[in-house]
């Protein structure tokens, strides 16, 4: 009895795969953000203005927004182990031999170049989760993939600093790189498309897994009901779009103008502002985690409805971001550290119920491709927002009124969350669309 038992415990494999989609994302902001911190000496060494260092902090985005869609198709139609697998061993790739640029125009095409490989990312493991956890799983998984983000930015602002005084800035990039080809080829030995497929799943996983899914765990038709642009007739998908374009303005600060912010507003040296400057997302990391799992008992208990618990974390966690424009006026570093934390936490509760509302809300076999639609409008913040914080500086001497600007576009954010996003449950293409 004891043996039947234990063999009727369902296994974990969906955690496993939990923990692999964490790694990725974490060693996807490692990546990115080596340039942010190793910028004060890049800039010294091919004598930069600040315009230029927003164009290179930028640049990432141009291709990483732009391929977003694409990516989300892609990993749609040919599956999320082939296509996670190339853009993670090709962002790394990248990574590697940065360090060999000779100025501007070469640093240009590497950031563009990692900005292709970094677009598969979250639109996978958007699919990932729907395909592996139930639904009231999959906002503590949400959480848990995308503060690998804030994981791997906190560690990479410490590290990487260590590092550039180690070894050099160009070194540090190659040293970075290879932690990505590890992880890609440990994920294509260990990951398969579907929980059926994997081995190491047993009956009693599998049907937790399968419980509450509208879909039917034979059916593998990958034909998707609508075309992309589709999307667009359904108001839930502009609003999801519109206010994570404002969520990712402000969170993409933290990794790009808040190294330069504490050495040069608040007077860091470098070593301490690496430590300061992980902080924040270290907070971060552990709120949208804890967001992620209270949300889901929240709807799991059924003390709030989908559409209540999501729009509940969503507006708790931006009227906390918003303290980023408190900071702006804060005396002392230690009180303006304390309020970034805040804000920077504020940003990742909202992210948690972001990352849930594609599988929440998309058609059958369209995850992904809602996911990167989503990212796609959210990373044009990450286009323009280094460009309009690097004028603003440039042009007024001060980071406070960038900050208060980022402060009145989540102020848009909750309004957007409150009144635009309406139901949240899954298309029905049977339906008409409303608009």
């Amino acid at each position: 009895m004891k043996n039947n038992n234990i063999d009727n415990r369902k296994t974990q494999v969906r955690w496993i795969i939990a923990a692999m989609m964490w790694a990725a994302i974490a060693i996807n902001y490692i990546d990115r953000t080596v340039l942010s911190t190793a910028a004060p000496h890049i800039s010294s060494e091919f004598k930069l203005t600040s315009g230029q260092m927003g164009i290179l902090m930028s640049a990432f985005f141009w291709s990483y927004a732009l391929l977003q869609i694409p990516a989300g198709w892609v990993a749609d139609r040919i599956g999320q182990k082939k296509t996670l697998g190339f853009a993670v061993g090709w962002w790394s790739a990248i990574t590697t031999i940065t360090g060999l640029a000779t100025g501007f125009k070469s640093l240009l095409g590497f950031r563009v170049a990692l900005g292709l490989g970094e677009a598969g990312a979250y639109p996978s493991n958007a699919g990932i989760t729907s395909k592996w956890f139930p639904k009231k799983e999959r906002a503590t998984v949400s959480g848990l993939f995308d503060s690998g983000s804030k994981f791997g930015g906190a560690i990479a602002m410490p590290l990487i600093a260590w590092l550039i005084v180690v070894v050099d800035w160009k070194w540090t990039f190659t040293i970075i790189g290879v932690l990505g080809l590890i992880w890609t080829i440990i994920w294509l030995i260990y990951y398969r498309e579907t929980p059926e497929q994997h081995k190491g799943v047993n009956k009693a996983e599998l049907e937790y897994i399968y419980q509450d899914k509208s879909e039917k765990k034979e059916d593998c038709d990958t034909t998707q009901p609508m075309k992309w642009y589709q999307l667009l007739k359904y108001k839930n998908i502009w609003a999801m779009c519109i206010g994570f374009f404002m969520i990712n303005y402000n969170s993409y600060f933290f990794i790009t103008w808040l190294p330069t912010y504490l050495v040069k507003e608040r007077g860091m040296g470098l070593l301490k502002m690496g430590f300061a400057a992980s902080l924040p997302l270290l907070c971060a990391m552990i709120a949208e985690i804890i967001a992620g799992w209270l949300s889901d008992r929240v709807y799991a208990k059924k003390i709030l409805s989908l559409t209540a618990t999501r729009k509940l974390f969503l507006i708790i966690g931006l009227v906390m971001a918003s303290f980023i424009g408190i900071a702006a006026f804060a005396k002392s570093v230690t009180l303006a550290i304390v309020l970034l934390c805040i804000a920077k936490s504020g940003n990742t509760i909202a992210a948690s119920q972001v990352w849930s509302l594609p599988g929440d809300v998309a058609p059958k076999n369209m995850t992904s491709v809602v996911a990167g639609m989503q990212n796609t409008v959210s990373n044009m913040g990450g286009v323009v927002g280094p460009i309009i914080t690097g004028f603003i500086v440039g042009t007024t001497g001060s980071f406070v009124p960038a900050l208060l600007f980022s402060a009145f576009l989540i102020i848009l954010a909750i309004l957007n969350y409150a009144f635009l996003l309406g139901k949240v449950e899954r298309i029905d293409v049977k339906e008409k669309a409303v608009m």
